[in-house]
Parts: C-alpha cells; structure tokens; sequence
C-alpha cells in the first residue's frame, strides 16, 4: 500500500479534509443549536451550513441531519426550492432590527451603525425575496404532492 494512503483508500491529505469538514460540521451545528434556544441567533442558516460541511466530509452525518425531524425539513426545503418558511423570515428582520436598535441604544459610533445597516438591509431583503415553502402540514406529511401548495411570498 502506497504511503499517502490510510487504512480507508483516503490520501492522509483528504482524511484531515474530511476531519474538518465534520469539525466544522460540529461546530455549526452546535452554534444552530445554541440558537435554538436563545432568541438572539439564528438556527436554520447554521444547519444548513451543517448539512453543507457534513456532506464534504460525512455522507453519513450529512444523511442523518438532512433526515432528522427538526432539522431536515429547513435543509431540505432550502436545498430543494431556495425556501425560507414565512415565520422565519419575519422572526429573523425582527431579529436584525432588535440587533440594530440595540446597536443604537448602546451609543455604537455611526460608522458601526452605518455598515451593520449596509450588512443587514441586503440580507433582509435576501431573505424576504426567498420562497416561503410549503406550509407545516404538509411538510410534516412528508408526502411529495403537495408541492403545488407554496404559500405566497
């Protein structure tokens, strides 16, 4: 067996890849988690970020998390029309003004106000141009005829 290759037919080059990707994998998905619970931080931006970096480094991480019950169907959804459910999409601009306003209260200099509002305006509108998804029940389903039922934007 030629020296650069492990016991799993990987270079040792792409075996420390594909730790990093599972690491980074981890990481997002752990910081998606944390937003689950705290209102602050967005969760489904970091499990797609997950699902991403799994899929480079696990198939088999990728699998699970793309098939888990509260994760997949955000994944999946994304993955498939670019959507972002309505109530996500209001949660995260609220959550984006709250961050400036909080901003402002805290007397941040206007420059700092300037390129958070730079930053935040083109990514609320990013996110409020993405198709809403199918609504809850039929995703929930899980059956693939109810695709024609999108709720508007």
């Amino acid at each position: 067996m030629p020296d650069d290759l492990d016991g799993s037919g990987l270079t040792q080059h792409a075996r420390r890849a594909s730790m990093l990707w599972v690491a980074f994998g981890f990481a997002a998905l752990a910081v998606g988690a944390i937003g689950a619970i705290l209102p602050v931080l967005p969760t489904t931006p970091f499990v797609i970020l997950a699902a991403f970096a799994f899929g480079k480094g696990s198939p088999r991480l990728r699998r699970w998390l793309v098939n888990h019950r509260l994760f997949g169907p955000a994944i999946r959804e994304w993955e498939s029309e670019g959507a972002i459910r309505r109530p996500y999409k209001y949660l995260a601009c609220a959550l984006m003004a709250l961050a400036f306003a909080g901003s402002a209260l805290a007397g941040l200099a206007p420059i700092v106000l300037a390129i958070q509002a730079l930053c935040m305006i083109p990514a609320a509108i990013y996110v409020l141009t993405r198709p809403a998804g199918r609504p809850v029940e039929c995703v929930a389903a899980g059956d693939g005829a109810a695709d024609t039922k999108h709720e508007p934007q």
